[in-house]
């Protein structure tokens, strides 16, 4: 059984429950490690994330806890630092990079917000066109690296987060393939690894993980290595692990 989850939430950002609830919760049950990656700071939306100020009071905390706990579980302070988070992330363990928005003519378009907001975004900025739309996304996400310091690519497809309840985009077209191929292929050498996020399966929205199945083994046909995160915001810790093999 997988005892270690390093994508995890609190109320430091926009998770239910405190660090230290899921530290007494990851020890009843069993696990070995536990990591915290709360949301980096986005200034031009500020509904989901820490302040600069409160990224301090974060890290302290975390540490605080990573002492206290010290004899029974490795905790560890990281972070999602998402690409447009205009400050370096520094003194935490581990970085989790990731998109949530497309910039377009100077608007931050939010991915996963809801099927209605990506659908408008797509029209009104796109002029209708999926594809237009995914292969910006997916431009964005191999910046990741290079921008964020990701040591972690988080959820590579969150753009599908609606497609099993709305379809909106064609993942067969060749020129949606092109552009997540294009994407790995600049991550690959950058990061250490892409994760397999169930946390989109605990919320209901979709049956299967973040990355799609043929991003997953083309990831790994290229020697790409993969860590399990559930994206927990609730009390989830490794949520689905059992049923995913690496």
């Amino acid at each position: 059984m997988i005892k270690r989850d390093f994508h995890i939430h609190t109320t430091h950002s926009d998770g239910k429950c405190t660090p230290e609830e899921l530290i007494l919760l990851a020890l009843e049950m069993g696990m070995t490690h536990i990591g915290f990656s709360d949301h980096s700071h986005t200034a031009f939306d500020t509904e989901y994330c820490m302040s600069l100020e409160g990224e301090e009071v974060y890290k302290s905390e975390i540490r605080h806890l990573s002492k206290k706990y010290s004899d029974r579980i490795k905790v560890y302070c990281g972070i999602e630092q998402d690409l447009y988070s205009h400050h370096r992330a520094e003194g935490y363990d581990y970085v989790i990079g990731s998109v949530h928005y497309v910039k377009k003519d100077g608007c931050y378009l939010p991915v996963d917000k809801s099927a209605a907001d990506l659908r408008m975004a797509v029209e009104e900025y796109f002029g209708g066109d999926p594809v237009a739309f995914a292969k910006e996304y997916f431009a964005s996400v191999g910046r990741l690296a290079e921008e964020t310091g990701a040591d972690i690519v988080g959820h590579f497809d969150l753009l599908t987060k609606f497609s099993e309840r709305d379809p909106l985009f064609d993942e067969s077209d060749p020129e949606y393939t092109a552009a997540w191929r294009a994407a790995v292929d600049k991550l690959l050498p950058r990061v250490k690894y892409f994760e397999i996020n169930t946390g989109v399966i605990g919320r209901g929205y979709r049956s299967t993980p973040y990355p799609s199945a043929p991003i997953v083994e083309y990831i790994r046909s290229k020697g790409g290595r993969f860590i399990l995160s559930s994206d927990s915001h609730r009390p989830t810790l490794c949520f689905g692990f059992e049923d995913i093999s690496l």
